[in-house]
C-alpha cells in the first residue's frame, strides 16, 4: 500500500538528541573518550578564563566542535556552524539542546582564538596518548619519525624581497606580479601574508611552495601518534624535529626509531645514540661517505621489522591531509599551524583507538 506524503506539521517532539543517536554510533565511543580528556583539562581551562564577567562559549564545546570539523572534513567555520544547526547528531556531540541557538561564526572563531593562544592542543594530545597507554595500545620501545610539507595559506605572489619598497598595486584584490628572471630564496625574500612560511619543494623536479614542516613521532604497535612538531621548512627541520620528539620519550631504557633515507646522516645518528635511541633508519648508500648505519645495526631482526613498520606513518599523514584537511593550512603563523596540527593528531588517535576497541580480540 502506498504511503501518504505527509508534510512537517508537528510543532513538538519528545525525543532528545541522546535517544536519537543510535547506541553503536562511532561518535559515541569518541565522545566518551573526549569527555574524559576534557575533565582532565578542566583546571587548565579555569586558569585561562576570568572569575567574573560575561560567560563565554565553554571551551569544552569549542573543542568538540573543532573535533567535528576535522572528523567530517568541514571546510570552514561558517559551514561548521550551519551543519551543527541542522544536524541532531552534531548538536548531541557538541552538547547543545535542540532549541539552543548556534553561535555566529565570528563569535566562534574569536572565542576559539583564546584556545589557540594557549598550548591546549598539545595538552589534549598528551592526555589522549596517556589514555592509550593505560589501555595498553602503545609501544614504549619502538617508534617511527617522519615529516611532510604542509602548504601555507599564502600565495607565491606574496613572496617578495624584504628590502623592496612597496608600491601601490594595480589591483588590491589580485595584483599583477612579474617574477620572470628573478631569483627567489628564503634568505632574501619573505611572504607578506605569512612571514613564517618558507619556500620549499618535496623533491627534485617538484614545484616550490610556501610551506611548513609537519613532523610526527608514531609508535609501531598500533600506529598511534605520540607527539607532533611544526618547524620552518629549512631543509633540516625533519631531523631537528625528530630529535626534539625523541628526547621527550619518557623513561630511560633504550628505544628504536625508524626513518627514511633522509635521516641517514652522521650527525643525526650520533645524536640519536647519545639520547639512548637506536637509529633504525634506511641506509642511503649514495650519500657522500656512505651510510652512517652499518651492519652492527642492520644485522638484527628488529631493524627489518622497523623498516616494515615505519611505512605506517604515511597512513597518519594521509588521514591528516585528506580527512582533517591539512593539505593546505587555513591558519597563518607557525604557532597556529602547530596548534591545529597537534589537535588533528589527537583526532586521528581518537578514531584509531575507537577502531581498535571495535575489533574483537583474537
Amino acid at each position: 500500500m502506498r504511503g501518504v506524503d505527509h508534510q512537517q506539521s508537528q510543532m513538538f517532539s519528545y525525543l532528545s538528541p541522546e535517544t536519537r543517536v543510535r547506541k553503536d554510533h562511532p561518535l559515541r565511543a569518541i565522545r566518551a573518550m573526549v569527555d574524559e580528556v576534557l575533565r582532565q583539562l578542566s583546571r587548565r581551562f579555569d586558569q585561562m578564563y576570568a572569575s567574573a564577567g560575561r560567560p563565554s562559549i565553554p571551551p569544552e564545546k569549542l573543542l568538540r566542535a573543532q573535533l567535528l570539523q576535522m572528523l567530517y572534513s568541514i571546510r570552514s567555520e561558517r559551514l561548521l556552524m550551519e551543519e551543527i544547526d541542522y544536524s541532531m547528531l552534531y548538536r548531541w556531540f557538541v552538547g547543545l539542546n535542540l532549541d539552543e541557538e548556534v553561535w555566529d561564526p565570528t563569535t566562534f572563531t574569536k572565542n576559539r582564538d583564546r584556545l589557540l593562544q594557549a598550548d591546549v592542543a598539545k595538552e589534549f594530545l598528551a592526555q589522549v596518548v596517556a589514555k592509550a597507554r593505560q589501555k595498553g595500545l602503545t609501544s614504549d620501545e619502538h617508534f617511527t619519525v617522519d615529516g611532510t610539507l604542509l602548504e601555507a595559506w599564502a600565495s607565491v605572489k606574496s613572496f617578495q624581497r624584504e628590502d623592496e619598497k612597496e608600491s601601490p598595486p594595480d589591483d588590491p584584490g589580485n595584483p599583477t606580479v612579474n617574477f620572470h628572471g628573478e631569483k627567489r630564496s628564503n634568505q632574501t625574500h619573505a611572504s607578506k601574508t605569512d612571514p613564517d612560511a618558507k619556500l620549499a619543494r618535496k623533491g627534485p623536479g617538484k614545484e616550490a611552495k610556501l610551506s611548513f614542516s609537519g613532523n610526527l613521532l608514531v609508535e609501531n604497535r598500533n600506529g598511534l601518534i605520540m607527539s607532533s612538531e611544526v618547524f620552518e621548512a629549512n631543509g633540516t627541520a625533519e631531523r631537528d624535529a625528530a630529535l626534539v620528539m625523541l628526547e621527550q620519550i619518557p623513561g630511560t631504557k633504550l628505544v628504536t626509531a625508524g626513518g627514511d633515507k633522509g635521516y641517514d646522516t652522521s650527525d643525526f645518528v650520533a645524536e640519536c645514540r647519545h639520547l639512548g635511541v637506536t637509529p633504525h633508519v634506511a641506509q642511503n648508500d649514495r650519500r657522500r661517505g656512505g651510510s652512517a648505519i652499518d651492519a652492527r645495526t642492520t644485522r638484527h631482526e628488529s631493524y627489518r621489522i622497523s623498516q616494515v613498520k615505519r611505512k605506517r606513518i604515511e597512513e597518519c599523514f594521509g588521514w591528516l591531509k585528506t580527512i582533517a584537511l591539512l593539505r593546505k593550512l587555513r591558519h597563518r603563523g607557525i604557532f597556529k599551524a602547530d596548534w591545529v596540527f597537534a589537535f588533528a593528531c589527537a583526532a586521528y588517535n581518537l578514531v584509531r583507538m575507537r577502531n581498535l576497541a571495535a575489533v574483537p580480540a583474537v
